[in-house]
C-alpha cells in the first residue's frame, strides 16, 4: 500500500504565525518526545516511521511550501509537486498519474489519502493499515475511516452508516448511506444516535480507481502530460469530485482520539506550554496562551480564556471562542508573508517602504543555517546590499569565490549573479536592503541549487 499525504492550506486560520508560505502544518508549537519543538507535519511523519508507513508514503504538496517542508523533513522525503494551488481532486489526481507513471505501482495496489496534519494518537495507524485488506477483498471502491464523535459538533462532516455491517479478520466495518457536511447541533446529535462518524479525511482505493476515473473524464493518466493539463483540471474536493458519487463505500470506525488542530482555540489545547516566545502572563489569567515570535516582550494582564498572537505579520488578540472568525476578517487583507522558513534557513522582512523619488526598499533579516546555501541567482528589478551581522562563509558574485565575516558589507548590483554559503561549523546572518522597481519574491533568476552544482558552473 502507497500513501498519499496532502499539504495545502493558506493558513488563514492560524494568523498572524501561518500565512500562504508556513500554513499551519509548519508551526513548532507542539512538543515532540524529546522536549523540542515539533510542527504537526514533522509529528505525522514521526508517527508513519514509528508505524513502518513512511517508506511507502509520499507528500503531495504546493510550489510554495517546498522548502519549508524540507526544511523541517529532509531532502529524502519524496514530494509530489503540484504547479499550482488548486484543490484535493486536482492534487490526488496529480499524485495517481505520479504513482502510476513515474513509480510504477500497479493498477491493483492500495493508495490511501490522508491529511498532512491529523492530531491523532498512535493506534490511528494501525487502522490506516486495515484499509488495505478491506479494499482488496470487500469489493468496495473506496474504505474510510471514521471518527466515533465524542460531541455534536458543527464543525465536522459526518458519514451516515447504511444498515450492513461486517467484520473482516477481526476488523468490523460499515457501508456508508450517505454524507452530511457540517450540520448544526441538533441535527449533530440526532446523526450520532445513528451511530454517524466524523469524516476526518482518510480513505484508500485501488489506483485503478482513481486511473479510470480520469480517463473517462478525459484526462491524462501520464504524469508529464497531467502537469501540462494541470489547470484544467476542476477546482474540487475529492469528496465531492468522486467520493460522493462512489456506489460501494466502506467505513472503518476510529475509537480514539482525533482532533483538527485547525484553530487557535484547539490549537492551543495540545500545547505542553501556555507562553512561547518573550513576554509575561500573570497568574489572573486563566486559559490563556501566548505565542509570540518577536524579540519584544508582551504582557498579558487579567485575561482569561484569550490567545495572544505575534509574529512578523501581525498581532492577533482574541478570544478563543472567537478566534475561528479571523478567516473572514481577514479574507480583504493582501499581504506578503513577512516570514519565511526556506531549505536554507528563514527569513524575516524587518520593513519596507516607498521612495519619495520612486522605487521601493525593502529590508529583511536573512539566517543560513551552517553548510547550507542560497541558490546562485540574479534580480532584474533590485540591487541589494548585504550586511554580515554574525558568522562567516563564503560570497559567490558573478563567478568569484569571496571569504566574508562579521562585519563584512557585500554589494549586489542589478542583474549581478550572486549566492551565500554559511561555514560548515556556524550559522551566518546578514541584513539585506533591496532596492528597485518591484520588490517580489517572484523577480529571481535561479542558475543553480547546490553549492556543487554553483562551484561547478562558476569555474
Amino acid at each position: 500500500m502507497k500513501l498519499v499525504l496532502l499539504s495545502g492550506g493558506s493558513g488563514k486560520r492560524l494568523w498572524p504565525l501561518s500565512n500562504d508560505s508556513r500554513s499551519k502544518q509548519f508551526l513548532k508549537v507542539l512538543t515532540s518526545p524529546d522536549n523540542g519543538p515539533e510542527s504537526m507535519v514533522q509529528r505525522v511523519w514521526r508517527q508513519l516511521a514509528a508505524a513502518g508507513l513512511s517508506k511507502d508514503a509520499y507528500i503531495a504538496t504546493g510550489k510554495a511550501q517546498l522548502d519549508v517542508m524540507q526544511s523541517q523533513l529532509g531532502y529524502e522525503v519524496p514530494l509530489i509537486v503540484e504547479p499550482e494551488r488548486r484543490d484535493t481532486y486536482p492534487a490526488i489526481a496529480l499524485a495517481a498519474t505520479y504513482l502510476y507513471s513515474i513509480i510504477g505501482v500497479k493498477l491493483n495496489e492500495v493508495v490511501a489519502i490522508l491529511p498532512v496534519d491529523p492530531y491523532v494518537e498512535e493506534h490511528f495507524f494501525d487502522k490506516i493499515k486495515q484499509l488495505e485488506s478491506i479494499v482488496e477483498t470487500s469489493g468496495v471502491d473506496l474504505a474510510l475511516i471514521g471518527v466515533k464523535p465524542t460531541y455534536p459538533s458543527e464543525k465536522y462532516g459526518y458519514i451516515v452508516p447504511g444498515t450492513d455491517r461486517a467484520i473482516h479478520r477481526q476488523t468490523e466495518y460499515v457501508t456508508v448511506s450517505h454524507f452530511i457536511e457540517k450540520p448544526g447541533e441538533d441535527k449533530a446529535r440526532e446523526l450520532i444516535e445513528r451511530q454517524a462518524l466524523w469524516n476526518c479525511g482518510v480513505f484508500a482505493f485501488k489506483l485503478e480507481y482513481v486511473i479510470n476515473h480520469l480517463i473517462n473524464h478525459g484526462l491524462p493518466i501520464q504524469y508529464e502530460e497531467m502537469l501540462k493539463q494541470y489547470s484544467r483540471l476542476p477546482k474540487n474536493s475529492f469528496d465531492y469530485a468522486v467520493v460522493e458519487k462512489a456506489f460501494r463505500i466502506a467505513a472503518l470506525p476510529y475509537d480514539g482520539y482525533w482532533k483538527d488542530l485547525g484553530t487557535w482555540n484547539t490549537l492551543t489545547e495540545e500545547m505542553a506550554s501556555r507562553q512561547i516566545g518573550k513576554g509575561i502572563i500573570t497568574d489572573d489569567c486563566a486559559n490563556t496562551h501566548l505565542i509570540n515570535e518577536l524579540d519584544l516582550p508582551v504582557t498579558i494582564l487579567g485575561m482569561s480564556n484569550t490567545v495572544v498572537a505575534v509574529s512578523p505579520d501581525g498581532i492577533l488578540v482574541s478570544q478563543k471562542e472567537a478566534s475561528p472568525r479571523i478567516k473572514d476578517a481577514l479574507k480583504h487583507m493582501e499581504q506578503r508573508p513577512m516570514y519565511e522558513e526556506r531549505r536554507w534557513g528563514w527569513y524575516k522582512v524587518l520593513d519596507y517602504g516607498k521612495l519619495p523619488q520612486g522605487g521601493e526598499v525593502l529590508t529583511k533579516r536573512i539566517h543560513i543555517q551552517a553548510g547550507k546555501n542560497l541558490s546562485y541567482q540574479m534580480h532584474l528589478n533590485r540591487s541589494e546590499v548585504w550586511t554580515i551581522i554574525s558568522g562567516s562563509g563564503e560570497f559567490m558574485l558573478d563567478d568569484n569565490l569571496i571569504p566574508v565575516k562579521t562585519g563584512d558589507v557585500l554589494h549586489i548590483p542589478v542583474g549581478s549573479k550572486h549566492s551565500m554559503r554559511a561555514g560548515a561549523m556556524e550559522d551566518l546572518e546578514f541584513i539585506e536592503v533591496q532596492q528597485g522597481t518591484e520588490l517580489v519574491e517572484e523577480d529571481i533568476v535561479r542558475l543553480a541549487t547546490s553549492w556543487d552544482e554553483i562551484v561547478q558552473l562558476c569555474s
